[in-house]
């Protein structure tokens, strides 16, 4: 699964340990998500694009074979 995060928080001049507090996770959390090496469960996709106000395929693809 490929993401947006990085960029949506750089849009925002938004740190990871920001967007960890927002969403109610650790920054480590936020680090392996964006790394691609942990898949959010479907709450916490939906509170990450929550608080970039985009719909969770906005920032969440999920790649070829998936």
């Amino acid at each position: 699964m490929k993401n947006r995060i990085r960029v949506e928080r750089a849009e925002r001049r938004m740190t990871q340990q920001q967007l960890a507090e927002a969403v109610g996770v650790s920054r480590q959390t936020v680090n392996a998500i964006e790394a691609g090496k942990f898949i959010p469960s479907t709450l916490l996709a939906l509170k990450i694009a929550r608080v970039f106000e985009k719909s969770v395929e906005a920032v969440f693809q999920l790649e070829e074979g998936e």
